[in-house]
């Protein structure tokens, strides 16, 4: 079996969960983690700003040979991929909010889409519910705030219960997670909503986008071609990088919960 190397990049610790979720069910590959500690969170900056700080990011990840380069940042995939994959030849695998399923799921016909301002301001965003979500309401909760306190370690659970249960009591029985930092809070946002609200992530998508683009990659025995990217959402010389760069590196530090 053809062994490959897959690039996972996110501004911060968010995307661990999506290169962790990637070992987990394709073991045989090796997946390469990178972040931008310096810069997170990239959810208030402009994607001009942003621009600047992924492509040496991403440029290292290619000569380091990997074969596809998931980008775990709903921000990113959202405001620059198109960009990105101009500028890059190796597949690259978006991540963007699940607002196709979340509309599909909804039985109240309203869901909540937590997400930063930069994924809620973008225009990607706004054509995924004009085609999606026409008929139903999406509610957009402050989440600004949730990735400086993943980032940090120091989740206030009270004051993301507060969020979660005002969605929930204006009747959103589907909330979306369109942010991979969250992906470490999901069980406490599952527990908050239980009984009310499902909640959804794309990490299991992701997987099989990436399973499948591996696929065409053995086909055509070519695994530097460039291939046609694909956002998923179950529509989905000298330098020295100032960012982290690891094999797989551990899981952050344990949360504390007040």
């Amino acid at each position: 079996m053809t062994t490959h190397k897959i690039g996972v990049f996110d501004s911060g610790v968010g995307g661990l969960s999506v290169a962790k979720a990637i070992e987990k069910a394709l073991p045989n590959i090796e997946v390469v983690f990178a972040n931008d500690p310096e810069h997170v969170p990239y959810g208030s900056k402009s994607p001009e700003e942003v621009l600047k700080y992924i492509v040496p990011i991403l440029e290292d990840l290619v000569k380091q040979g990997c074969d596809v380069v998931v980008i775990a940042c709903n921000t990113v995939t959202t405001t620059l991929i198109k960009q990105l994959r101009d500028t890059f030849t190796v597949p690259l695998i978006g991540m963007e909010p699940m607002v196709k399923v979340a509309a599909a799921q909804t039985k109240s016909g309203i869901v909540a889409m937590c997400a930063t301002p930069a994924t809620l301001a973008s225009e990607r965003y706004e054509w995924l519910k004009k085609t999606y979500a026409d008929n139903i309401s999406v509610i957009e909760p402050d989440c600004s705030e949730w990735s400086k306190m993943i980032e940090a370690s120091d989740i206030d659970r009270e004051f993301i219960a507060k969020q979660v249960n005002d969605v929930c009591e204006q009747k959103a029985d589907v909330i979306v997670l369109g942010c991979t930092h969250y992906h470490w809070i999901e069980e406490d946002i599952r527990a908050i909503a239980a009984g009310r609200a499902l909640v959804l992530q794309p990490e299991q998508p992701v997987i099989r986008r990436l399973v499948r683009v591996l696929e065409v990659l053995v086909s055509n025995k070519a695994p530097r071609r460039k291939q046609r990217g694909i956002n998923c959402a179950l529509q989905s010389a000298g330098f020295q990088p100032a960012f982290t760069n690891t094999v797989l590196p551990k899981h952050p530090s344990k949360t504390k919960v007040r």
